[in-house]
């Protein structure tokens, strides 16, 4: 028998982790253009953190839902999906309201757009955790940027999800990548990802730590998502004619032009979400089919932090902020 209800988490006014709930909602009518998925597992977000705080691109509307990534297996389809049966296994791409989608709990209902057969070679842990942070920096580095063999490309925030994955993505392409981070015990994970040079800020100054390992030429590709007074340095260490690209917020301070250097060098500094890809249904077909023959060969696999059940829900985003994680935080239903 199909249930009427199911678990899902959901908060009724801004706040900590503490405001997140688990309560049992009746099941809404499916639309036309909708997949209705029973959920297995769930990949965490910066993105929630700051919607929960009410720091995001979408404001809540209480009660609200909140989670953009889940894995498992389809359980009913609306009328107008052909691409998808019953039993299918699946995943979902951040393409919808964050609010009005929201993935978190045993059932997520999306819009077929949002949903993508997974790769064979995953685990639901697995497929829960790669197209946020894959196809963010996928859109950065490949869709917009171009990146080229040999470029050095600059990564800060480098051990979260959405860091880990561009080393990944920049170093199939042949790139030079220097991981920017603040710890040093982070320094060895980032190093096996595949970065070729990291720098901890912690104790090492950035910009003469990467002018000396670029020679003196800078970068051609910065992808920071922390702003704030940091951008000052970013334009120091960038190359004549180089890019960055801001998809983030993580410092919620001012974050000053710096005109001089994009004056002297000729710098393109750009905002960025992955949006861009997910909602052009060209671009996110590009991103898919580049994405999955790498999933699919084996030749890039996430990084995996740390599971919690679903009832440790507010444990998982204090994890989260803590920032102590390398790699993906995923939650799994039982």
């Amino acid at each position: 028998m199909k249930p009427i209800s199911f678990r899902s988490v959901r908060f009724h006014q801004i706040g900590d982790a503490s405001v997140l709930k688990i309560e049992r909602v009746p099941l809404e009518p499916l639309a036309a253009n909708e997949v209705r998925i029973r959920v297995r597992a769930i990949g965490l977000n910066r993105a929630e953190v700051m919607f929960r705080n009410g720091e995001y691109l979408e404001t809540p509307k209480f009660p609200s839902k909140l989670g953009y990534e889940a894995a498992g297996t389809v359980e009913s389809v609306g009328g107008n999906v052909n691409n998808f049966s019953v039993g299918d296994k699946v995943s979902t791409i951040p393409a919808f309201s964050i609010g009005e989608h929201g993935v978190y709990g045993e059932i997520a209902t999306v819009p077929q757009c949002a949903v993508v057969k997974s790769p064979e070679l995953f685990s639901y842990r697995q497929n829960a955790a790669i197209w946020m942070q894959y196809i963010t920096a996928y859109g950065a580095l490949i869709d917009i940027a171009q990146i080229r063999p040999k470029q050095y490309v600059a990564i800060t925030a480098a051990s979260s999800s959405v860091g880990v994955a561009a080393i990944h993505v920049a170093k199939h392409v042949g790139a030079v990548v220097i991981a920017i981070t603040r710890g040093e015990n982070k320094k060895q994970f980032l190093l096996e990802q595949g970065a070729d040079h990291v720098i901890c800020t912690d104790t090492e100054e950035l910009v003469s730590k990467t002018m000396s390992i670029t020679e003196n030429s800078g970068v051609g590709l910065v992808f920071d998502p922390i702003s704030g007074p940091i951008l000052n340095d970013l334009a120091e260490i960038s190359a004549t004619g180089g890019r960055i690209i801001e998809y983030g917020a993580l410092d919620n301070r001012e974050s000053p032009y710096p005109l001089f250097a994009a004056l002297a060098k000729g710098l393109i500094i750009q905002g960025y979400t992955l949006f861009e890809i997910t909602k052009n249904n060209k671009r996110l077909e590009n991103a898919k089919q580049y994405l999955l023959e790498l999933f699919n060969s084996g030749t890039i696999e996430p990084v995996i932090d740390s599971v919690f059940s679903l009832d440790k829900i507010q444990d998982a985003h204090r994890y989260m902020e803590s920032n102590q994680q390398k790699g993906k935080i995923v939650v799994e239903i039982d």
